[in-house]
């Protein structure tokens, strides 16, 4: 659309879109609005629409996906929840334990991540698990302690949803929805997460593509939600010397298709809290807008992915080492 394009006339492009059976999704930008028509098999004949007021020009998406592409929505997305905006220059660093076992631990950990500059508390009320037999997390009674959290130091709260049940409550409690690596197929879940308002952080799967990604993203936002935050956590290679295996050219692969901002999760790359530093530096060297990483205040008792988990003079070290990193990029 034009710059100066009313919004009664993104409604009648709409509309017309609509008429022609298709679906009209608007996507507002810093210059212009962008309606993405969706649902169309081929080319579309765009002789009717140019000739709309308000309209500037028809752009044929190459790409499978349209919603997350660059080329619909030119401008980098910035997602501002409160106070904290990601993806606008200053990496958001999201803290805290892989699971909340305790309100005393939740509240000592998110006491600790805050003081050295964490915005985010990160904590798993929910856990999907390999083995059937280890700490599956508390539930609601978790979500419960995360609220507190909020309440009690600030930080927003992202939690991880598993399945369209649990979803309900987590939407409920949390400030961001994380789609964890498990579920970044499950399309049920992800059209369920595009129906709802909050943000959504969406992980990268063990063995997905950078398309197979970006397109899980599409499922998203084709239900309404604009929202989407993406996270890369390692895939799995024949290394065997970490975890994961974290693919940094994953960001500026991303940034140069998608304007969906992208943040790095080291710890579940690594799997050994002594690469945790050392490949968040790197992720924010190559562009990340953030991090997402394991703190614990007793890591060797913690219920869940202690090893990973940085110590809290780590996490301080790994803030001061962000911020001298930053006056160089």
């Amino acid at each position: 659309m034009k710059n100066d394009a009313t919004e009664e006339q993104v409604n009648a492009v709409i509309k017309e879109i609509e008429r022609m059976g298709f679906r009209g999704v608007p996507m507002p930008g810093a210059l212009r609005t962008a309606i993405c028509i969706i649902g169309n098999k081929g080319s579309v004949d765009a002789t009717q629409l140019l000739a709309m007021e308000g309209v500037k020009e028809a752009i044929p998406v190459t790409k499978s996906y349209k919603l997350v592409s660059r080329e619909t929505h030119l401008e980098s997305s910035l997602i501002t929840i409160g106070d904290v905006t990601i993806g606008a220059g200053e990496p958001v660093i999201m803290a805290g334990p892989c699971a909340v076992e305790s309100e005393e631990q939740a509240l000592t950990i998110a006491s600790i991540v805050k003081k050295y500059g964490a915005k985010v508390f990160r904590g798993g009320a929910f856990k999907p698990r390999t083995s059937p037999y280890a700490f599956q997390g508390l539930g609601e009674k978790g979500l419960k302690i995360l609220d507190k959290v909020r309440r009690e130091t600030g930080l927003l709260i992202v939690t991880e949803a598993t399945d369209s049940e649990n979803l309900v409550p987590v939407e409920k409690y949390a400030d961001i929805i994380q789609i964890g690596a498990r579920n970044m197929q499950n399309y049920s879940l992800l059209r369920l997460t595009g129906q709802t308002k909050k943000p959504v952080l969406l992980k990268r799967g063990f063995a997905a593509t950078i398309d197979e990604w970006l397109m899980a993203a599409e499922y998203i936002m084709s239900e309404g939600n604009s929202r989407v935050i993406l996270c890369e956590r390692g895939i799995r290679t024949f290394s065997d010397n970490t975890r994961n295996t974290l693919d940094l050219s994953a960001i500026p692969s991303i940034k140069a298709v998608s304007h969906l901002p992208i943040i790095v999760d080291p710890s579940h790359a690594a799997g050994k809290r002594d690469f945790v530093i050392p490949l968040s530096r790197g992720a924010i060297a190559v562009g990340a807008d953030g991090l997402l990483v394991e703190v614990h205040h007793d890591p060797a008792h913690a219920l869940s992915d202690g090893m990973q988990s940085l110590y809290p003079q780590q996490f301080e070290q790994l803030m001061q080492e962000i911020s001298r990193l930053k006056q160089y990029l």
